[in-house]
């Protein structure tokens, strides 16, 4: 065996595991971006995905330990301990050997998975390149304490196996990196908006809803403001401190900050950054229960955005009859506002709704008791609600009702939130991939049950919903008769609740469907329909998840 205090070899040897290690990382690294660079979420993720994070690392280590193994018996049988033979350097070439070909194969690993696709792929931004470096710098360290131990020098090529555990290792080494450089970031934001008094601020937070509300109200205040949205889903503290550093302009007049949370302080900590002066609360429910435990934290983290309003801000409440109407009820703050259908005569609702396959009309009515019709190509009466609370804002920041009017009808449907997409063989495809949720899923049903059988659902149901996720997914499973003609249900551990509700409503088990994943259910698909159904992809697992 090499002899750990050789300088030479040990030290090639150590670097050799720390770049198979990294090599072999990447589905770990994966699963540590998907989950935000949380800890808690990233060991439920590797927990989900136990072959997927472990497989990689223990292919390289086993062929590692095979190439070592192998260059290692000529030390043993030909070597001489400090001595320059030809038998020295036969053997530390057959180390360099099984060194370039332990990092050729984890290399080739790394390839194979890259190649594998991914519904949301690996990014490498610059944290993520600290994390691999972080990675890489913590194995070689492990590897030089066993190299130097000789009982534990042949256990060093086995260290791959260790990868998810040393990904977190890493994770927890790299922090303190980590808030530095984003405390810099984000007082930088910080910086930027306070030389910009007179920019509008408006905050957006939810359960749910909050995506589609924020792109509702920039479409509408764009027929005044110049107005800049944070993109996409990107509401986290460090994604909208990007956005501000990186897309707000002089010109801009407004911005529109979506307030996501995972954990109580998430959006005290967005209030910090923008100092919001509008806030709009689009609704609470049951939503990432794994993290925030109870339905009161998840109350108390939205009801955050209204505590950090000045007294002379706006705060919206949207007219849900339950959690977000009994916070408009207990709020103290002067200038408070409730829209939706049942906001009545104190606030902001709609009346001759109609909606279908081709979008909804419907009247606004403000609190001052001016009226304007409004068209919108947004699937589902529970839109409305959203547009309402859009409204309501607009019409605080001075927009005319007409103006409102146009910019609700030039709003686009939100990419896989209810979305219409184009198809070539007559069926109607409706994208709701996105959401997760008890409130989307019954809003999508809903929506569903307006197109003419045969109507399709495809879903693996929904997660983030701690205890309550069998029992909500069981409940969404009941609900499908009447909305749904076919149902395929993807994966089988998660969906089984779901398969449970299904039969209890007495849904025809002839047309329901199980399908492995995605592809798989497509395959389904391809032999069921014909044209004129209709199918909706209600929710989609991101890569973290386990169906």
């Amino acid at each position: 065996m090499i002899d750990g205090t050789d300088f030479l070899i040990g030290l090639p040897f150590c670097l050799t595991a720390g770049l198979a290690t990294v090599l072999a990382a990447r589905v770990p690294l994966h699963l540590m971006q998907l989950e935000s660079y949380q800890l808690p979420g990233y060991r439920r993720a590797v927990g989900d995905n136990p072959l997927r994070a472990l497989l990689p690392g223990i292919a390289c280590a086993m062929f590692s330990a095979l190439m070592f193994g192998l260059a290692s018996l000529h030390f043993i049988w030909y070597a001489e301990p400090r001595a320059l033979t030809i038998h020295n350097a036969v053997a530390s070439l057959w180390m360099i050997a099984a060194m370039l070909a332990s990092l050729a194969f984890s290399a080739a690993v790394e390839l194979y998975i890259r190649k594998k696709p991914a519904k949301k792929p690996l990014v490498v931004t610059n944290r993520m390149k600290r994390l691999a470096a972080s990675l890489g710098i913590v194995t070689f360290a492990i590897a030089c304490l066993m190299a130097f131990v000789p009982r534990w020098i042949g256990a060093v090529p086995l260290l791959p196996i260790f990868t998810p555990a040393l990904a977190a290792l890493a994770a927890i080494c790299v922090e303190p990196v980590e808030k530095h450089i984003n405390n810099g970031f984000f007082k930088d934001a910080q910086r930027m908006l306070n030389e910009r008094p007179d920019l509008i601020r408006i905050g957006v937070t939810g359960s749910y809803g909050k995506t589609s509300t924020k792109f509702m109200l920039a479409a509408i205040l764009g027929e005044k403001y110049n107005v800049l949205a944070t993109p996409s889903s990107f509401n986290t503290s460090m994604g909208v401190t990007r956005v501000i550093r990186e897309q707000l302009k002089p010109e801009h007049q407004a911005f529109i900050a979506e307030m996501g949370a995972r954990h109580i302080g998430d959006v005290k900590e967005l209030c910090e950054l923008t100092r919001p002066t509008i806030g709009i609360i689009t609704s609470v429910g049951p939503q990432h229960l794994e993290t925030f435990k109870t339905q009161r934290n998840i109350t108390d983290t939205k009801y955050e955005l209204i505590q950090a309003l000045p007294d002379d801000g706006h705060a919206v409440f949207v007219a849900d009859g339950a959690i977000v109407e009994e916070l408009y009820n207990k709020t103290e703050k002067p200038r408070k506002h409730l829209a939706g259908e049942r906001a009545g005569g104190e606030g902001v609702r709609a009346e001759s709704i109609t909606t279908g396959s081709w979008g909804s009309r419907f009247t606004i009515v403000f609190a001052d008791g001016t009226k304007t019709a409004c068209e919108t190509k947004l699937l589902g009466a529970h839109n409305i609600s959203n547009l309402l609370l859009a409204a309501t804002a607009a019409k605080l920041l001075g927009l005319t009702p007409a103006q409102i009017a146009s910019g609700i009808a030039k709003i686009q449907p939100i990419e896989h939130r209810l979305q219409l997409l184009p198809s070539a063989n007559g069926v109607t495809v409706i994208d709701d991939a996105f959401n997760s949720n008890p409130a989307g899923a019954k809003a999508a049903l809903a929506v569903l049950s307006t197109f003419p059988p045969r109507r399709v659902l495809v879903t693996p149901g929904m997660v983030e919903l701690g205890d309550e996720e069998d029992a909500l997914n069981r409940a969404f499973g009941e609900s499908m008769k009447g909305s749904a003609d076919i149902v395929i249900l993807v994966g089988a551990k998660r969906a089984r609740p779901i398969l449970d509700g299904l039969k209890a409503s007495g849904f025809d088990e002839a047309s329901i469907h199980q399908a492995e994943d995605l592809n798989a259910a497509r395959e389904i698909l391809a032999k069921l329909l014909q044209p004129g159904d209709t199918v909706l992809f209600e929710n989609d697992l991101p890569d973290n998840y386990q169906s």
